[in-house]
């Protein structure tokens, strides 16, 4: 099911396939009235410069009639099928979901960098836990949503940080953040991953024992994508779009709490959890690199990222980083990869 989400007043929802979730059709040059898809849109914080985007006309600027959001969510089977029907110009996700697509033969390319750390995450505990730091996993239960995802690489890159080997703890699959929270309440597991903005709801009820910019170094969380034949097409189309969204991105560091107020809209959540959350995710730097880019390559970050993948078998086979990715739809500052 595509859920749209409608500027005002943008609503919530169920995701469907991964690419149908980055689903950019129309071009610069007609204006035509389009939709945006943005993977896990008005749930995990990635997507939320395309809100404020949209709510601040910065895709009106660049020519483009975006008059809403499709949200999405789906894994690599699901992005291997929305290609074979064709006509995906932009799409935003995971770059292991990408890689893997890219290794399987699918003919895509990695175009920007949007998300490059995982400063969303923090590894939550019941206030009353004897568990106070990282140091105190050996032996636990760890929540992760779901095999070969995101949260399960990050669990065992955390063990490793410790000292740990990969069964000193027990990994429980939980199938999802707030599934996680409830395992975590219930005593089925002792220690949850949460993400923003639902950590700055809940994080008055448990204690945060582990922030993932304090330990984790720079990840780079979501990429920007599209198929080859798509950049030969309408490449117009996606520069702008790149573009306006690096308006967004200025705009929230340099006025978070009224993005917060466009963003609490759009994500049906309370304004002061909005407000916790882009603030947190501002003002967050891991190793001086921020959480949201403005499309600039961050080579290192991909790499640790499609590492982390590959710990958990959803990466197999060799990368090679200079076929992947095409810099020449970003802005001319910020097509050097850094």
């Amino acid at each position: 099911m595509l859920h749209r989400f409608i500027s005002p007043g943008l609503r919530s929802s169920l995701g469907v396939s991964l690419l149908a979730g980055v689903l950019l059709a129309g071009t610069v040059q007609t204006a035509a009235a389009e939709e945006l898809a943005i993977g896990n849109y008005g749930v995990s914080a990635n997507g939320m410069p395309f809100g404020v985007a949209l709510a601040k006309g910065y895709f009106k600027e660049e020519g483009l009639n975006i008059t809403g959001l499709i949200s999405s969510a789906g894994g690599g089977t699901s992005l291997r099928n929305m290609l074979a029907g064709g006509g995906v110009p932009y799409g935003e996700v995971n770059p292991g979901v990408i890689v893997s697509a890219i290794l399987a033969g699918a003919d895509l390319r990695i175009i920007s960098d949007n998300v490059l750390t995982v400063a969303e995450f923090v590894w939550a505990v019941k206030p009353d836990s004897p568990i106070k730091s990282v140091k105190d996993f050996k032996g636990k239960k760890i929540g992760y949503t779901n095999p070969r995802s995101t949260s399960q690489a990050l669990a065992m890159m955390l063990l490793t940080s410790a000292g740990f080997k990969a069964d000193d703890a027990e990994l429980v699959k939980t199938g999802g953040f707030g599934e996680g929270i409830a395992a975590l309440e219930s005593g089925q597991i002792d220690i949850a991953p949460i993400t923003e903005p639902l950590w700055s709801k809940v994080k008055s009820k448990y204690r945060a024992v582990v922030v993932a910019s304090d330990i984790l170094p720079p990840l780079d969380n979501v990429v920007g994508v599209a198929t080859v034949e798509m950049l030969e097409k309408k490449g117009d189309f996606i520069r702008a779009v790149i573009r306006a969204r690096r308006k967004a991105v200025q705009f929230m560091k340099a006025h978070p709490d009224e993005a917060a107020e466009i963003v609490a809209k759009q994500y049906n959540i309370d304004v002061e959890v909005a407000k916790s959350a882009v603030r947190n995710l501002t003002t967050s730097t891991t190793k001086g690199v921020s959480y949201w880019g403005e499309g600039e390559i961050h080579l290192d970050g991909l790499k640790r990222m499609i590492e982390a993948q590959r710990s958990v078998g959803a990466i197999t086979g060799e990368v090679d980083y200079s076929k992947i990715i095409d810099t020449r739809f970003l802005p001319d500052d910020l097509k050097a990869i850094k």
